[in-house]
């Protein structure tokens, strides 16, 4: 994926956070990365201190975590989403979990040293300060909501607010993870997809 395409696009989709004049924007693109993962390959291992706060322009990652010698997916990110293992990258402490590719997968990414020197940046450390201070404030939005969903919401009304992000997202995800990140086994899941199909008007059906 060309690097202009990626990050002219990046530019676009943080305007809701931050937006940048063209000397601006220079100086600030100047500290970015653009990676690509393969299918599979980690974005961090658990373990390891994670030291990159990036941004998906194309593709999908997986939060995962063995546990007994069986992996356990636990949250997924996909296009227009940060990731990152938050606590990690502020604080500097081992990551709990690995964040994998669930498909190939393009990035732009900002690396804690470059953080770190943009915040003393004179033309750029209020903008970085404020910027850094909303993405952090969407990780703990994030967190209370996927914490809401395990006390208040059914296992179907959590695969039911997956559907609802797109059915296409829910055909790239192997039905073992999505199980898994609702809480309930592949079985289970079969249950309540023939369940929702069987309640959806003729002409609307497909496959969930």
């Amino acid at each position: 994926m060309d690097t202009t395409i990626m990050l002219t696009l990046y530019r676009e989709q943080i305007k809701s956070l931050i937006t940048f004049n063209d000397e601006e924007w220079y100086a600030f693109a100047s500290f970015l990365k653009v990676k690509k993962l393969g299918k599979n390959e980690c974005f961090v291992e658990a373990g390891k201190v994670c030291k990159e706060l990036a941004f998906i322009i194309k593709g999908a990652v997986r939060f995962c975590n063995s546990i007994d010698g069986i992996e356990i997916t636990g949250y997924f990110c996909f296009e227009n989403s940060f990731v990152t293992s938050i606590k990690s990258y502020l604080t500097g402490e081992p990551c709990l979990y690995d964040i994998k590719a669930l498909e190939e997968t393009f990035f732009v990414s900002i690396s804690k040293e470059n953080m770190q020197a943009m915040l003393l940046h004179p033309l750029l450390s209020c903008k970085v300060e404020r910027f850094g201070r909303l993405v952090s404030e969407k990780f703990n939005i994030l967190f209370e909501d996927r914490l809401k969903s395990f006390i208040v919401k059914t296992p179907e009304e959590r695969y039911l607010d997956l559907l609802e992000t797109g059915k296409d997202i829910v055909k790239r995800i192997p039905v073992q993870y999505i199980a898994q990140f609702i809480g309930i086994t592949p079985v289970s899941l079969s249950r309540i997809r023939k369940r929702i199909l069987e309640n959806t008007p003729s002409p609307n059906k497909t496959k969930f």
